[in-house]
């Protein structure tokens, strides 16, 4: 595939995420949730996404056109509510700064930036997913806002989170963060 943009290392290889985007018609949400487990096998569980359509409900297929260990261009399908929908997104693992970016590639999210965080606190791990669009049609950006940002994106990245944290958290009893006791 030859669409990609960037490098192999990615376009924020040199940079921390930080979306340059126009808050006029800016697609933006941000979820995020605790998770009591450690940030290593959070991180690696977010990054490693052969497993999401084991691990989370709503995802129904993720189809590799690109494959590496800290690059992937992939079709990722799921459902919102019953409703299917996919998308086609280049991913970048970079396990320095503990971060997975995406860059949908395709459709009416081309362009949205994506960047999942990992946060340790005294009560667990924050980990947040950031989605950054700057809609291509000024006068249809806050439509857009409610429906990709709210009906859709923010409810898969909401219900990504829960599912994960389910996942990860299963058979752990509560303690310290990370404890498996």
């Amino acid at each position: 595939m030859n669409a990609r943009p960037g490098t192999a290392s990615g376009p924020w290889a040199d940079r921390a995420y930080k979306p340059h985007l126009s808050p006029a018609y800016r697609v933006h949400t941000t979820n995020s949730i605790l998770i009591r487990a450690p940030r290593e096998e959070i991180f690696e569980t977010a990054a490693d996404l052969s497993q999401w359509p084991k691990i989370l409900p709503h995802y129904r297929f993720i189809r590799y056109y690109e494959r590496s260990p800290e690059h992937n261009v992939v079709k990722m399908a799921a459902t919102r509510s019953g409703i299917p929908i996919s998308w086609v997104s280049e991913q970048w693992i970079d396990r320095s700064r503990c971060e997975v970016r995406f860059r949908h590639l395709r459709a009416f999210t081309k362009g949205m930036e994506v960047a999942w965080r990992f946060d340790d606190t005294p009560e667990g791990v924050r980990v947040s997913i950031v989605h950054d669009l700057n809609f291509r049609i000024p006068a249809l950006a806050p439509l857009a806002d409610r429906i990709i940002g709210g009906l859709f994106v923010g409810h898969i990245a909401g219900r990504t989170l829960e599912c994960m944290k389910r996942h990860l958290e299963a058979g752990r009893t509560t303690g310290s963060p990370g404890s498996t006791q």
